[in-house]
């Protein structure tokens, strides 16, 4: 709507707003999303480790139930015989291009693309970003990571998941992400069910300054008490040297989404899912900028906002 605002674009329609010689239109999610394996073979529709592993040698996509509607929306746009061009103006990051590309390629769209790449939803920004477009082909890296981190999802995810499940005899789910996550909070909690407490013992001095000395930690609990003797029998303490530094420290770097999550999870006892959505609204109010990334640095843009 931000984008529809600083380009003049009022005339509200079915799931895209018309005016000034642009259609303004969004993805909801990922519209287009990789084929399940019975798409590729019926076989596939019983789990066997006979037919394992699963390699696609040309990858299939569908169209999301729940979003053929706005797909269909986007597809009727981009086919019109008054649409010259077609701008990527989804979210600067990997997961944007991918979506963007992805209903590109499934409507059949052979019109040329540029890409609108912007972190801030300010209005300047915005024009700005729009007087400069970028050309897609800037941006086939950034696709082509994407196409891998979707792919390897689906090749662990579906293999694993029915090596184990038929492994097992019952329904398991394995993912290239949360697997490690949750073998690595297996082995956590594995190591403080393990934890045996030890006790330890320490000599303080009570000085006449108001201050108080420490010793180190002794685990020998003879060797403290022999230390706190000779510390009675001397009742004399003499500090050997003091040193002063001054000492300059750089404020903290700004918050990128997993920092951010975790603070908010130890403060605030908010889940990684609530402090995304909570940030997603703030910077569709334009107080945050873009929150789906790990940069923890503003562009330049936003310093005049700032």
């Amino acid at each position: 709507m931000s984008y529809a605002k600083v380009l003049g674009v009022t005339s509200r329609q079915d799931g895209y707003l018309e005016g000034n010689g642009y259609l303004v239109s969004w993805c909801v999610g990922h519209l287009v999303e990789l084929a399940p394996p019975n798409v590729y073979d019926a076989k596939y529709v019983k789990w066997s480790l006979a037919d394992l592993p699963i390699l696609p040698q040309k990858w299939q996509y569908l169209v999301s139930t729940s979003t053929k509607k706005q797909f269909g929306i986007l597809q009727k746009l981009m086919h019109r015989p008054d649409v010259d061009s077609v701008i990527c103006a989804t979210d600067a990051g990997r997961e944007g291009e991918l979506i963007f590309r992805l209903v590109y390629q499934q409507a059949g769209c052979k019109k040329p693309f540029s890409r609108l790449w912007l972190s801030s939803m300010e209005e300047n920004a915005i024009r700005e970003g729009f007087a400069h477009l970028k050309p897609s082909t800037e941006y086939d890296a950034l696709y082509n990571a994407a196409l891998c981190r979707e792919r390897a999802d689906w090749m662990v995810g579906i293999n694993a998941s029915r090596l184990f499940s038929c492994l097992y005899n019952q329904p398991l789910a394995v993912g290239r992400v949360m697997t490690p996550v949750l073998a690595m909070t297996v082995v956590r909690e594995a190591a403080i069910a393990a934890f045996v407490p030890e006790k330890f013992y320490t000599v303080d001095l009570e000085l006449t300054s108001g201050c108080t000395a420490s010793s180190r930690r002794i685990p020998e609990k003879t060797v403290a008490e022999n230390l706190l003797e000779a510390c009675r029998k001397e009742m004399v303490a003499t500090i050997q040297r003091i040193t002063c530094k001054e000492k300059s420290e750089n404020p903290p770097p700004l918050y990128d989404l997993t920092t951010l999550q975790r603070d908010a999870n130890r403060l605030l006892g908010y889940s990684a899912q609530q402090t995304l959505d909570y940030v997603q609204s703030l910077y569709e109010k334009k107080l945050t900028t873009y929150p789906r990334t790990d940069s923890c640095y503003i562009t330049d843009d936003d310093e005049e906002m700032l």
